[in-house]
């Protein structure tokens, strides 16, 4: 893209409440950067965030933000700090008078923030485009490089453009989305060379087209790393939920060459949850896709390498390194691995689930689903804390929701706050004693049959939207007879090794495995996976940090 072409679509935004202060800025932004850039203007910070996701929507780029401190319900800072979850390259300027100014050298540290400008800055020709003139500059010349987005044709109904949507969304890859009935995209198919019958097409920025792409070859095309550059490493750290991503921030901030490896999308289970509210430090809760977003950004930035899409087949023992084979063949080796694999929702035993699975009847949150369930009835199977955020979440905009529960009410799984929350929701119900025994439809989800589990009493339902959230499933299977596991597949660690305190088989050191070390030295598991883990995001990010403090003590003593 060249420098004319990018900034006729890229943005300058300001936010300040006074209206007539607002009109100057933008006046004087206009005057110097109007024939080049676009200058949008808002009045609070509520409505320029609204703005910046409309922006990110469209695929515009934005190149700087100013704010002002001095802003009721949100001020600059706590608007900046929300504005780099959306756009990270972006500039961001804090708009200050004197009396201000300690706050905005806090807010260097807090957002990162590139410059503070004091009020007023007459002339402008002095004080503001000078500023201006060399963050644009920077922003042209930085590592961060603005594409345009993605494009997905697909059919509503289709599991593979389901998946692929949901790759790209919890990638944070931005794309268009298209249907093949509507006319934009049959003019995309059509100059593919394609006719719609294998579905999805992707087209990358650089005009690639992609027919019903895999995603290694997916996550390659749009930019996401995916080869390792290096073949050996002090750390290897398999998964990217949160425990593999407090694992990765601990390692690499630490000094350990570290890298990252995991088949989908960083977050993991806690990184398609809608909202999370007893996480420490957000008392208004956070998305879980902005806190690993946060997350994966901070393990960047010290160092580590994230590769996405790759499937792990393999963990062997070479001598002193621990070697990790990949699913094509290749492989990489290091002093010390940490599994953070996580957990996977069980699959719905229940007759025409498997078939309609991505085409009304979704595992996890599918949150890219959600503006399609407008104004419809939508059903959630299970009574954990994921299945209460899904369903607080999709009930802004459905007709109904409803839980399935198993059990007789919420209270054995779901935390209290989130049972407070459903009971005082007006079109969330909960049906105890419930369970699905089918699914129908043909192309997508029509109905499902409930059977009640103490009567046995059946119903059959209108339903278009199924989300399952029923119990954690280990994503070991992998690991075949490397690791000592239980009888779940969950991976034994430290004193769960041996109750009695022996060694456990094979183990030839003259100390016990430290508190995270599984039955191989120098193997070390973090999060949900673990045997008797607490399975709350807290928790994993913890254990993720303490895991790398015993890399340390293992690395110091090999």
């Amino acid at each position: 893209m060249t420098q004319a072409a990018e900034t006729a679509r890229t943005v300058i935004l300001t936010v300040d409440d006074d209206p007539g202060v607002s009109r100057a800025v933008a006046r004087d932004l206009r005057r110097r950067y109007g024939e080049s850039y676009r200058i949008v203007r808002a009045e609070s910070g509520q409505s320029a965030l609204e703005a910046l996701r409309e922006l990110k929507l469209r695929g515009d780029l934005v190149a700087v933000i100013l704010a002002d401190y001095r802003m009721p319900q949100m001020n600059g800072i706590e608007f900046l700090e929300l504005a780099l979850d959306v756009y990270p390259g972006a500039r961001r300027v804090l708009l200050t008078a004197y009396a201000d100014t300690n706050a905005a050298i806090d807010a260097i540290n807090v957002v990162d923030l590139d410059h503070y400008l004091l009020k007023p800055w007459d002339p402008p020709e002095e004080k503001l485009y000078p500023v201006l003139d060399d963050l644009l500059q920077a922003w042209r010349c930085s590592a961060y490089r603005p594409v345009p987005s993605t494009k997905v044709v697909g059919h509503r109904w289709s599991a593979r453009s389901s998946d692929v949507r949901e790759f790209l969304a919890r990638n944070q890859v931005p794309y268009r989305w298209y249907s093949v009935d509507e006319p934009e995209g049959h003019r995309l198919l059509a100059a593919a060379g394609q006719d719609g019958q294998r579905l999805p097409l992707v087209i990358t920025p650089d005009g690639t087209a992609l027919v019903e792409p895999e995603a290694p070859e997916l996550a390659a095309k749009v930019g996401l790393a995916t080869t390792p550059m290096a073949d050996f490493y002090d750390l290897v750290v398999i998964g990217g939920g949160p425990a593999g991503l407090g694992a990765a921030v601990y390692g690499a901030s630490e000094g350990l060459r570290t890298v990252l490896v995991e088949r989908s999308a960083t977050g993991g289970q806690a990184g398609q949850s809608s909202r999370i509210e007893n996480y420490l430090g957000f008392p208004d809760g956070v998305s879980g896709a902005q806190l690993t977003e946060r997350a994966r950004r901070q393990a960047a930035r010290f160092g580590a390498e994230i590769l996405t899409a790759r499937e792990v087949t393999g963990l062997e023992v070479n001598g002193a390194a621990r070697v990790v084979r990949f699913a094509d063949g290749t492989a990489i080796a290091a002093h010390s691995v940490i599994l953070a694999t996580g957990v996977q929702y069980r699959q719905l035993d229940a007759a025409g689930c498997t078939d309609l699975t991505g085409c009304g009847v979704f595992y996890g949150s599918a949150l890219t689903e959600a503006a399609a369930c407008q104004g419809q009835d939508i059903y959630i199977v299970g009574g954990a804390n994921s299945a209460g955020q899904a369903a607080m979440y999709l009930s802004r905009g459905a007709k109904s929701v409803t839980l399935l529960v198993r059990g007789p009410d919420l209270s054995a799984s779901m935390s209290y706050y989130l049972i407070q929350q459903i009971n005082e929701a007006p079109n969330i119900s909960v049906r105890p004693h419930t369970v699905v025994e089918a699914a129908h439809g043909s192309d997508h989800l029509e109905q499902v049959t409930l059977r009640h589990t103490g009567t046995g009493e059946r119903e059959r339902v209108d339903a278009q939207w199924l989300f399952v959230f029923i119990g954690a499933a280990p994503l070991t299977d992998w690991l075949g007879d490397s690791v000592l596991r239980d009888e779940r597949g969950f991976i034994l660690a430290g004193p769960d090794l041996s109750p009695d305190g022996s060694p456990p088989p094979g183990w030839e050191l003259d100390r016990p495995p430290y508190h995270l070390e599984t039955s191989v030295p120098g193997v070390f598991v973090a999060g949900d996976a673990r045997a008797e883990s607490a399975k709350r995001v807290a928790s994993a990010v913890g254990e993720g940090a303490m895991a790398v403090m015993l890399v340390h003590r293992y690395l110091e003593q090999s």
